[in-house]
């Protein structure tokens, strides 16, 4: 019986085996100049043609990251490296363009179909295979899938040599300062922002290069291509009950490229059951082959960050020939719906997830590396930052790109929706007057030039992520529409024939998605603002970039600054390499800290205006919760580069007080207190009545002694907001003029406390004079190995000291002292009040070493802890 099973199992896997060999072609690449280069492609991409003197190339990756690795520029993220890079701009496109070779081993046998695979490349491309070219005219586009049948031109031996040149966008523009340079870029169909913007420097090769990844893939006669899965979810759900049935409708399309047709039936499987299709798939033809429509009983769904789990399901559907599989394709599936309904009371659209509404708590996204250096880890890296700032959207900005597939798994992980831009910009696109660009707004509303490859793109890229649970809007562009000749053929086909299930707003602050009653823009503001304006001025009702400061703390500034140039900014005479990395000022919110003494003080108070900024950003809008908004979206969270604004994390990985301030801001069920009137208010962003909650309130004076003032018993509906008590009285007898603490906390039975928030306000002249005076807390560590890579840390301030205020917690590496990056804790700048203890949880990845555990506060002296078992 042992044999026979293990029989089948051997029979199953060559089954699969055989049915599809899929790889990447991401090492052995060489490349040379094309100035360099006196051969043909086709002389090129002959076995025999020798490269002993070719540079070592990365693919997928730019002409910039090769020439960085190979140590021929200096690291353009660093200091002022970036000025000692030739730009394309004046160097002309010859100097980025470039020959690209792989050689690589494949045979085709019997049926076999053998596909090359680019899944980007940045401009332009000629691809030649063994002294034949593929390409009939160049590929052009950065964002354009291209697919090669080179099965009858393999070699018989099997030793193949593939050459691609690739030239740099033809108008590189001129990267004069302005938003995306001269606007030139913008004629192209590629990333705007590598000609400059106001938070990065232009990226010298302008992202040249065979930047994606580059595959093979093998199949048997027929191939299977661009599948796609509707998920529809009826009636109003909840998460963790059994569910009403759901309906999946299927498609794909099967391609044959032989000479007679094919039979065979198209199958999948999804949840343990089986569906299937006859086809039959005529000789050199593609077809789209639609399945009838599934019923799935009891369906484990998908849900948003913070509202449930989110539930994937693998999925495969394979084209079965007698019983041999021609081809499979595989995919994770979350079934949701996602639908939108017109909030009347706010005048914005409110999104819907199975039904249930959501208060969009979003984070503009620009691009994971500005060099376009993307890794699965990466990408989940920074996703999950963004779940751990108790987000559930993140909106990728138009002057970039439609993200990656792994960007997309990692968003269906961790429960981001996913708010896609297409790549036009207000500012490369004409919306503005602007003395910086090159052409007038009528002919900069015509960009790119050739309309036709925007629309090509569309749907190509459509197709390569509309499976996604995470997708859950389209965007036609950034503050602008695309052309109507772009905007209407997406609107009124494109996305109807091949998705139908999304919502697209016309463009980001597009009166159909927020209500434009006060003037402006539609978005922002974008500075350091007063934290009572979050919470007593009326902003957009569905503000697609409103946001503030960033700055990284001291390390992370030392990462890409030289010693000379860590000077704390003072007054508008900015130190190069501050102004370089385009830093935005503090203004006078750091000095009602105390004068900082130098860039470590600095960037330590800086910490302090991070958190209070977007915590009362987060504050402040849910605190209008379905009255004044249906939700926001911050600019920004993350950079691409080493900038000096709008981060929760750095480039490196390493987050500042601005991602636990918004963590803390953004809870699901969240206490706090209106600035305005000191009222005590609780957030509920659940689906369920929270019953039972006791909000205690009470105050600290800044020698660590408690005032006591209340604690209420009470419910919150779900999805409402709730006030339970001013302050106002309590805070005036109180009459502390060099400033108070105040704690807020939601307990439940046993003390067990569920949300738990400290505001640090000032004395009566506006300055935190009480926190400059404030003794030393003898803070107690402890930490300790727990279940995988997550370390337990404990603090503990004893009873009769002061609140041990605004405790950083770091892993390090013991022997370098260097931060062990990244690491994601449940909580951060945290303070511990007197006669109690915290405990945080830090989990990291990898196997790093030597680890310890650093913490610093605001009066609490650096210490290394060793970690106990």
């Amino acid at each position: 019986m042992k044999k026979i099973f293990l029989t089948i199992l051997i029979f199953i896997a060559a089954l699969q085996l055989n049915a599809q060999q899929n790889y990447e072609l991401n090492t052995g690449w060489l490349c040379k100049n094309i100035q360099e280069v006196k051969e043909s492609g086709s002389q090129l991409s002959n076995p025999i043609f020798a490269t002993n003197n070719w540079m070592i190339a990365t693919v997928p990756g730019t002409v910039l990251t090769t020439l960085l690795n190979n140590k021929k520029v200096p690291d353009p993220f660093y200091g002022m490296n970036n000025e000692k890079i030739p730009d394309v701009y004046n160097t002309g496109n010859d100097y980025y363009t470039y020959w690209f070779i792989k050689d690589f081993t494949e045979k085709a046998k019997g049926d076999d179909q053998v596909w090359l695979k680019f899944r980007g490349i940045n401009y332009k491309a000629d691809v030649f295979l063994n002294g034949k070219k593929l390409t009939e005219k160049p590929i052009e586009g950065m964002f354009l899938r291209s697919e090669f049948n080179i099965t009858k031109a393999l070699a018989k031996d099997g030793k193949n040599r593939l050459a691609v040149i690739v030239y740099p966008p033809d108008f590189p523009g001129n990267p004069n300062g302005g938003q995306g340079g001269d606007g030139t870029i913008a004629k192209n169909l590629t990333t705007q922002y590598t000609a400059g913007w106001d938070w990065i420097q232009p990226m010298r090769d302008r992202n040249t290069g065979i930047w994606d990844k580059v595959a093979i893939e093998k199949t048997h006669g027929i191939n299977l291509k661009n599948p796609h899965v509707i998920t529809l979810v009826p009636g109003k759900r909840l998460p963790n009950v059994k569910q009403a049935p759901v309906t999946l409708k299927v498609s794909v399309e099967a391609e044959n490229p032989t000479d007679k047709p094919i039979s065979g039936v198209l199958k999948y499987e999804i949840g343990g059951i089986t569906v299937t299709q006859t086809a039959t798939i005529a000789a050199h033809s593609n077809k789209e082959v639609k399945f009838l429509d599934m019923g799935l009983s009891n369906p484990k769904l998908w849900w948003p960050n913070g509202y449930g789990a989110q539930n994937l399901y693998d999925f495969s559907i394979n084209f079965v020939a007698g019983k041999k599989i021609l081809d499979t394709e595989k995919l994770k599936i979350g079934i949701r719906q996602i639908d939108n309904v017109w909030n009347a009371q706010t005048k914005s659209m409110e999104a819907m997830v199975n039904g249930q509404k959501i208060f969009i708590k979003g984070g503009n996204w620009i691009i994971s590396d500005a060099m376009l250096r993307f890794s699965d880890a990466r990408y989940d890296a920074e996703v999950r930052y963004h779940k751990d700032m108790n987000l559930n959207l993140i909106r990728i900005w138009g002057g970039a790109l439609l993200e990656r597939p792994e960007f997309y798994q990692a968003c269906d992980k961790y429960g981001l929706l996913v708010f896609q831009d297409f790549w036009f910009s207000g500012d490369c696109n004409g919306r503005w007057v602007d003395p910086m660009k090159k052409e007038d707004q009528w002919t900069r509303r015509k960009y790119p030039d050739n309309h036709q490859l925007v629309l090509s793109a569309m749907e190509d890229q459509i197709k390569m992520i509309r499976n996604h649970a995470s997708l859950a809007f389209w965007c036609g562009g950034n503050e602008i529409t695309p052309p109507d000749d772009i905007l209407n053929p997406l609107k009124n086909d494109i996305l109807p024939r091949l998705d139908g299930t999304r919502m697209l707003f016309d463009f980001s602050n597009s009166d159909k998605m927020s209500y434009n009653s006060i003037g402006g823009n539609g978005d922002g503001p974008y500075g350091i603002q007063d934290t009572k304006t979050f919470w007593g001025t009326k902003t957009y009702p569905y503000n697609s970039e409103v946001g503030s400061v960033g700055l990284g703390d001291y390390v992370s500034l030392e990462r890409f600054m030289p010693d000379k140039n860590l000077i704390q900014p003072e007054g508008k005479q900015l130190d190069s390499v501050w102004e370089y990395h385009k830093y935005i000022a503090y203004d006078n919110h750091i000095d009602a800290y105390g004068k900082p003494k130098n860039a470590k003080d600095f960037a330590m108070k800086a910490q302090l205006v991070n958190y209070n900024q977007y915590r009362a950003l987060m504050e402040g809008f849910s605190n209008e919760m379905w009255n004044w908004y249906t939700g926001s979206i911050i600019w920004k969270t993350q950079n691409p580069w080493t900038a000096l604004r709008g981060q929760m994390y750095d480039y490196y990985l390493d987050p500042n007080a601005c991602l636990y301030g918004l963590r803390k801001g953004a809870e699901p069920l969240h206490v706090m207190m209106n600035p305005l009137d000191s009222m005590v208010t609780v957030v509920n962003n659940g689906f369920t009545i929270q019953n039972n909650l006791m909000v205690q309130a009470k105050a600290f004076d800044m020698n660590g002694k408690e005032y006591f003032y209340s604690q209420v018993f009470n419910s919150v509906e779900p999805s409402s907001v709730r006030r339970f008590f001013p302050l106002n009285e309590f805070l005036k007898k109180l009459d502390k003029k060099e400033g108070v603490f105040v704690s807020l906390r939601i307990l439940k039975e046993k003390d067990n406390v569920l949300s738990d928030n400290l505001y640090w306000l000032p004395g009566k002249d506006g300055n935190y004079v009480g926190l400059q005076k404030m003794k030393s807390a003898p803070l107690k560590a402890d930490a300790r190995f727990v279940t995988g890579h997550k370390v337990a840390i404990t603090l503990s301030n004893a009873k009769g000291n002061p609140i041990a205020f605004f405790n950083r917690v770091a892993l390090i590496n013991s022997t370098t002292g260097k931060r062990i990056l990244p690491t994601f804790f449940d909580d951060n700048y945290v303070s511990v009040l007197p006669g109690e203890n915290r405990t945080i949880t830090a989990e990291y990845t990898g196997k790093p070493e030597n680890i310890a555990v650093e913490v610093y506060g605001w009066n609490v002296e650096a210490q290394k802890i060793k970690i106990g078992k």
